[in-house]
């Protein structure tokens, strides 16, 4: 099976002419809006990709008159009562077959070779999200679906967030930060393999439920494939176009529990929320001082957005407590006692994460991380792409590891029989082995430094801060009046200058006249020497 690194699908290179062999299953949740649903199922019947490799579900989500379908369409009309774009889509998922699930909604025109550009991708590798271009149409709606469909609703306006994130990144394959944003319900295909394992849409969520549907997507080894060629024209503006700030404010009240990727979402110091950003992994059988010693400071960290998972046979302990120190369970019992009311603590009997966590850290318990230890290790991850960061201590047989999820579960995808799991994990992310010291991780476990001893360090660095700018200022005071001394001593030596200048002139006047003086002298001596040698009578 191929091997996409990251999100460069580039190396897939699907052929122009394929034999297909896929079935898909064209979602459309509907909500009334019967004359634009006729629009879009005759655009479903025009496509170039075998009917009989086609199958069309429309979800009726309780209009009122109920929605009917055109004579002799080839879709399949189920009715979904609990309202909300979710739910009828997960009730056409309920009801799907195909090897391929494509959300395509109600106001969405496919041009008519749409669905097989979007296969043509889904046969080249079984781990795609591929979407579609669509542009926004104002035009007035045909009564019937016309054959230049170009003709009919240009001019029409791109989807600019979209095409925006596509140029920014190579059409995706620089590996953004989050190409799970590329899953919009509007016309994107995603392999059925893949929906299996995310979960269907939540159905919590009011606005938003294509993102993180994408980003769970993206948590079980997606890759995010933008397709120009399926092409179609949504019929009129959607609500975030009308109302972009409105639902943000919705959106983003919801997502950010969700999509621990949305960290510009939280920003709070101290909360939790439903995934977590980070989960550590322990043995919880390992000793009480050695667990305790590895949990408190994990909860210590830096990474506020952290949560643990204990493993250990934790329910066959029983009540029976009248010789505790005799008790061959006593230090599972200390450790369950101990965490049991710790809310981001908890205790199991296996250690498998949430698979919507991003980062999984799996410690020996002993192995002490620093304060700033596991935000170092992230960051090392984040930075070069890494789906494997392994931590060697001397001390400790068992490595520590530091593990994208994302990265692990598109390994299980392509990984050969028999293959380890981190070789394949290398080949599509990446895998760095550091020396577990270098981060900060030791065998002794440090001074904690609480809420209030926190916020007593940042109050006297604030002051130190206040203080040093306080003195900065008056420095800054000093050379300027440093400055302007300068200026005033620069122009006391220009007149100085000037000064010298005149009285050198004058010297040099008075040089000349006292010359000029001696020479009248000289010439008035010499006529008077020359009178006396002639005398009185010559």
């Amino acid at each position: 099976m191929p091997r996409v690194r990251g999100n460069d699908y580039r190396v897939l290179r699907p052929p122009a002419h394929f034999t297909p062999e896929l079935r898909v299953s064209v979602v459309v949740p509907a909500y009334g809006a019967q004359d634009k649903l006729d629009l879009v199922l005759q655009g479903l019947a025009r496509q170039t990709y075998p009917a009989e490799l086609t199958e069309i579900i429309v979800v009726d989500n309780g209009s009122t008159p109920p929605l009917r379908l055109p004579e002799g369409s080839a879709a399949r009309l189920v009715r979904c009562e609990r309202p909300g774009r979710a739910a009828a889509r997960n009730a056409g998922l309920a009801e799907a077959s195909g090897d391929v699930i494509h959300w395509l909604d109600s106001d969405v025109v496919l041009t008519p070779g749409a669905v097989e550009a979007h296969m043509r991708w889904h046969h080249a590798a079984p781990y795609l999200s591929v979407t579609g271009y669509i542009r926004f149409t104002s035009a007035p709606l045909p009564a019937a679906l016309p054959d230049d469909l170009e003709a009919a609703f240009e001019p029409a306006e791109p989807h600019a967030w979209l095409v925006g994130l596509v140029e920014r990144t190579d059409g995706l394959t620089d590996n953004p930060a989050r190409p799970f944003s590329l899953h919009v319900g509007g016309a994107t295909s995603v392999s059925a393999r893949l929906v299996e394992a995310a979960g269907p849409m939540d159905e919590d969520l009011i606005v938003g439920q294509d993102t993180e549907m994408g980003y769970r997507l993206a948590q079980a080894g997606a890759v995010f494939v933008p397709e120009p060629r399926a092409r179609a024209y949504h019929l009129g503006p959607t609500m975030r176009m009308r109302e972009q700030r409105r639902v943000d404010r919705v959106s983003h009240a919801f997502v950010a529990d969700r999509i621990p990727a949305y960290q510009w979402l939280r920003t709070h110091p101290a909360r939790q929320w439903k995934v977590p950003y980070v989960t550590a992994v322990l043995d919880g059988t390992a000793g009480y001082e050695a667990v305790r010693a590895s949990v408190d400071a994990l909860l210590a960290s830096t990474v506020v957005d952290l949560s643990v998972l204990l493993t250990g046979p934790w329910d066959t302990l029983d009540g029976d407590r009248r010789a505790p120190l005799k008790d061959p369970d006593l230090d599972l019992v200390l450790v369950q006692g101990h965490y049991a009311h710790e809310p981001r603590v908890r205790l199991a009997a296996a250690g498998e994460a949430d698979p919507s966590v991003p980062f999984v850290l799996r410690l020996p318990a002993g192995l002490v991380p620093g304060e700033d230890s596991v935000a170092r290790l992230v960051g090392l991850a984040r930075a070069e792409g890494l789906g494997l960061v392994e931590l060697r201590s001397p001390g400790h047989d068992v490595p520590a590891r530091l593990e994208r999820a994302s990265s692990f579960a598109r390994a299980r995808l392509v990984a050969r029989p028999g293959e380890p799991l981190d070789d394949a994990v290398a080949d599509v992310s990446g895998v760095r082995r550091v020396e577990a010291g270098a981060y900060g991780f030791g065998d002794e476990p440090g001074e904690l430094m609480g809420r209030r001893a926190a916020y007593q360090a940042r109050v006297q660095a604030q002051a130190e801060a206040a203080r040093r700018a306080k003195e900065n200022e008056r420095l800054r005071g000093q050379v300027t009046r440093w400055r302007d001394e300068a200026a005033r001593w620069r122009r006391s030596t220009v007149e100085l200058r000037r000064e010298v200048s005149a009285l050198r002139r004058e010297l040099h006047a008075a040089e000349r006249a006292q010359r000029a003086r001696r020479g009248v002298r000289a010439l008035l001596a010499g006529r008077v020497r020359r009178a006396l040698r002639r005398g009185p009578h010559d």
